[in-house]
């Protein structure tokens, strides 16, 4: 999946995996705030501390880590293929039930991720539901990954990529297009924006990634969050605001 030119332009959250189900009230005066998830609520990535948290449990090994700490990389450089690496990544879990990686997520998150929630993030959290805006997560990780992190901070809404789940309730090694990443990220969060009476060009959006520009050039208040070094320049030509969470 190719990004953006640097200069071109507490109940159980509600999925966006098809559009129109989510429910709920619109947002007072239709506002919202969209939140990615690595390196902006939380300070660091999930990916390596995911595979970390495998190591522990004897399920990855330093191979694995080194090969993640790659993808991120290049995730962090903007020149990530996310389409290939997904592939890759998601056949790891083919065969495994639902349940086991939900209830695993739970058990990795209080362990490896709570502490790394940024206090800044939690600031912006509640400043925007005091003011009764909609508040999502909108993020490329899956819901298993970002679910207990929108539970802990009362975020209702969660815009995800989502996994393709087999009758049995077991993971194909697939995901259902689009992955949320880049313009499928537009995608899905403009379902969202449709089934909860916003619109993404009134709503305020924090990211730290140049693969996010397409939605950062949709919304009213792009905020830059620990930006990469290609969207701290972008950023910074076009007037975006760039926090440090």
């Amino acid at each position: 999946m190719s990004t953006s030119s640097d200069d071109p332009a507490p109940a159980r959250p509600r999925s966006d995996a098809a559009p129109g189900q989510q429910d709920g009230g619109a947002p007072r005066d239709g506002r919202a705030a969209l939140f990615d998830m690595d390196r902006t609520l939380l300070r660091k990535e999930t990916a390596s501390l995911y595979v970390k948290y495998q190591r522990q449990i004897g399920e990855a090994t330093t191979r694995d880590l080194l090969k993640t700490l790659y993808w991120v990389g290049q995730y962090t450089l903007g020149v990530l293929d996310a389409a290939k690496v997904a592939e890759q990544a998601l056949l790891a879990f083919r065969g495994m039930p639902e349940t086991v990686l939900a209830a695993r997520c739970d058990d990795w998150f209080r362990l490896h991720v709570e502490p790394h929630i940024a206090d800044a993030g939690r600031e912006a959290v509640s400043r925007h539901k005091a003011a009764g805006d909609l508040c999502a997560i909108v993020t490329g990780a899956s819901r298993y990954a970002s679910h207990p992190l929108a539970r802990r901070l009362g975020i209702e809404h969660l815009v995800s990529s989502v996994l393709e789940v087999d009758d049995r309730g077991h993971f194909t090694g697939r995901a259902e297009p689009p992955l949320c990443f880049g313009e499928g990220k537009v995608a899905r969060a403009q379902a969202l924006a449709e089934a909860q009476g916003f619109r993404l060009e009134d709503a305020t959006f924090y990211t730290d990634s140049i693969s996010d520009l397409p939605l950062l050039e949709l919304v009213a208040e792009p905020v830059a969050v620990n930006p990469d070094p290609r969207l701290r320049r972008v950023a910074a030509r076009r007037g975006y605001r760039i926090e440090r969470w």
